[in-house]
């Protein structure tokens, strides 16, 4: 039998933890994004400052995959050189900065958390990083280097390959950048679940959908035609989104209420 005065703490704590959510009226929430967004142009700047300090050596990172095959880049415009060290610092400005301009992103939507939920502070930041981080690896160490040598090696084999800095860094950033963002599909789903957007229920009954909008971005990224590579590319996806799953139904707002309604009967 439930302990009436221990049920009514837990319900007194309940209610006290829904009271520690901090109303906001809509100038305040503008107020607060403009502050986090000049916050997280700072650390932005700071880190593009950094990061151009070693352009030369983030730029040889860039050409890596090209000197392997043999092949310079070369270019058509007096800005192109200058262009491409200014994009490398600032990708690798905002990969260094990512920590304290995801940490903005928190403080901005902490407000509307309850206390135990701040806690998830570092593993969210640990893992929208870390995702990020392996998704653009597996772009550089095999999309790319195997992208590059079909579509030179292969197809054009029978060609002169004339790669301007224009349209290698645009390849580059796509594969890198796109891998990268793609991978971040389980922190997507962590907050639409958190919000209440969507559910387990809802991600299981539409994978189907999911499974095809993954073979057909990798049949997009993947360089070979043939179907066991492009499934080499899909599987990380469905394992992410999998993952986004038991993401969804740790967070969804319905369990949380589940579990706060037991706690308080």
């Amino acid at each position: 039998m439930v302990d009436p005065g221990e049920a009514i703490d837990k319900a007194r704590k309940a209610v006290t933890e829904r009271a520690e959510l901090p109303g906001m009226s809509l100038m305040e929430h503008l107020e607060e994004l403009r502050k986090r967004i000049v916050h997280s142009a700072a650390y932005l700047a700071v880190g593009f400052i950094v990061a151009y300090a070693v352009h030369t050596r983030l730029y040889g990172f860039v050409q890596a995959p090209l000197d392997k095959l043999g092949i310079k880049l070369n270019y058509t415009h007096p800005m192109d050189p200058l262009n491409l060290y200014l994009q490398v610092a600032l990708i690798g400005g905002a990969i260094l900065a990512s920590p304290f301009i995801l940490y903005q992103v928190w403080l901005f939507i902490a407000p509307g958390l309850y206390q135990k939920e701040k806690r998830f502070v570092v593993p969210f930041m640990t893992a929208t990083v870390g995702l990020f981080l392996a998704g653009a690896c597996f772009g550089y160490f095999f999309v790319l280097p195997g992208a590059l040598k079909i579509l030179i090696l292969g197809f054009g084999k029978a060609f002169n390959p004339i790669v301007t800095i224009e349209e290698y860094t645009g390849f580059f950033l796509s594969i890198i950048l796109g891998l990268g963002v793609s991978f971040e599909l389980p922190i997507l789903i962590f907050f639409l679940a958190l919000f209440g957007i969507v559910s387990p229920k809802f991600l299981w009954k539409n994978i189907r959908y999911a499974v095809l909008a993954v073979f057909t971005v990798a049949a997009v990224i993947c360089p070979s035609p043939d179907p066991w590579t492009m499934c080499i590319y899909a599987v990380p996806m469905l394992t992410l989104y999998v993952i986004g799953i038991g993401v969804a139904w740790w967070v969804h707002p319905s369990r949380r209420k589940k579990k706060a309604q037991e706690a308080a009967g």
